[in-house]
């Protein structure tokens, strides 16, 4: 029989708060985290916006000697992992290290480390890069920092599958302890890529807002004026844990997590397959892997990414899998609060979905004023919602037609 796996602790830095109680609070207020960009100069970009992390000083969480060894984006990772394992009120010395392990998620990598040394290089030559330069920029060394802060020795594994990494990233961790290959895992994902060729980047793309002028109400998922998503940064992260080994050291329960679906659009390399059929076909994997009926699902948090094809196509997956009671579930997006944390969403908005059962509230979709007939669920708009949730079920989507699903329950 597969092991049970629950989650105990939980961490996160993201635009509208640092730290699950102050994120949640941002969320159920419908606070925006999106505004001008100030770590460069915009003048020549058609996108001006962004939503920046604001309130993390690295050396609070990590020695001075060592954050000049991280990327931005691995100071995230490890910050909010350690907030997991406090949180998770978890001793590391009465643990087995060998049973520990840290698998998570991130879509771009070192972008920071990248610019700034590929400046160095036509400025100053070959002889002027750090030696820091490689292990700074690639994206597994955000697991591997987390796994020597940490002391972890068992599984170590970081996934790119763009905005589908953090997602994926927890599903496979939630196999590894299922299976017994672990006791413990630190999963979810981290992102820092605000930068000028990252933006730039998106920008020719054309997949950007290009709202400048009201950047609060820039990212509007399922609203029919959406332009385009917004970039963010931050880290979501928590620890999850296999139960009877969660009992024993009488650890607190937040939910448990039951399935995990992935799926290929085998489409086209941004654009989601028509009709949401990849989509689709990730959350029905998730709900067999559960062994749950569709119509039990309370909440779905969607990618919902507040671009034009994602929304609708992801509204035509929802309604093909929950069929009559597609209408009768709550769907909301929080990426119009917390924008687009590419491959760190799916971990933020894994946090959501727990602490929205814990809470018995939903947080809501903001800036949505004007329906799309093309999108017609209940997307919670402008406000939370009390319910009782006992099932929930978060989307990621990802550019290449990564399709990642999972499910939560209440612990009881």
């Amino acid at each position: 029989m597969r092991k049970r796996v629950v989650i105990t602790g939980m961490g996160c830095i993201t635009p509208i708060g640092t730290g699950k109680d102050r994120f949640w609070n941002s969320l159920i207020k419908g606070v925006s985290g999106i505004g001008h960009i100030t770590q460069f100069d915009t003048k020549e970009f058609s996108t001006k916006i962004a939503a920046e992390v604001k309130d993390f000083n690295a050396e609070d969480h990590i020695e001075r000697r060592e954050v000049k060894k991280m990327d931005r984006f691995t100071q995230f990772a490890v910050a909010a992992a350690q907030m997991a394992v406090e949180d998770a009120g978890l001793n590391i010395e009465k643990i087995d290290t060998e049973r520990f392990g840290v698998v998570l998620g991130a879509g771009m990598g070192g972008m920071y480390t990248l610019e700034d040394q590929a400046q160095k290089l036509m400025e100053r030559g070959p002889k002027r890069i750090s030696p820091f330069f490689v292990p700074m920029m690639i994206p597994n060394i955000a697991s591997g920092q987390v796994s020597i802060a940490l002391g972890a020795k068992g599984p170590n594994i970081l996934i790119v599958t763009a905005c589908a990494s953090s997602t994926n990233a927890i599903g496979e961790a939630f196999r590894i302890i299922q299976y017994g290959d672990a006791d413990i895992v630190i999963t979810g994902g981290t992102e820092a890529s605000i930068t000028p060729l990252s933006v730039a980047g998106f920008c020719s793309m054309k997949a950007l807002s290009t709202n400048n002028d009201e950047p609060k109400k820039a990212s509007r998922p399922f609203d029919k004026n959406r332009d385009g998503f917004v970039m963010g940064e931050g880290a979501g992260i928590f620890l999850i844990e296999e139960l009877e080994h969660a009992l024993k050291r009488d650890a607190t329960i937040y939910g448990e997590l039951i399935g995990y679906g992935r799926s290929s659009d085998a489409y086209h390399i941004t654009t989601p397959v028509p009709g949401g059929e990849g989509a689709a076909r990730a959350m029905v994997c998730a709900l067999n892997d559960a062994d749950i009926n569709y119509d039990i699902i309370d909440y779905i948090n969607a990618h919902g990414s507040s671009t034009i094809y994602n929304d609708k196509f992801e509204t035509e997956a929802i309604k093909s899998v929950f069929k009559e009671h597609a209408y009768k579930l709550d769907v909301s997006s929080t990426k119009s609060m917390t924008s687009h944390l590419l491959g760190a969403a799916g971990g933020v908005e894994a946090i959501v979905c727990i602490m929205a059962i814990v809470n018995g509230l939903i947080p809501p979709t903001i800036n949505y004023e004007t329906p799309d007939p093309e999108c017609d669920l209940n997307y919670v708009p402008n406000k939370p919602k009390k319910a009782d949730i006992r099932y929930a079920l978060s989307n990621s989507l990802g550019f290449g037609g990564h399709n990642a699903s999972i499910i939560f329950r209440k612990y009881e």
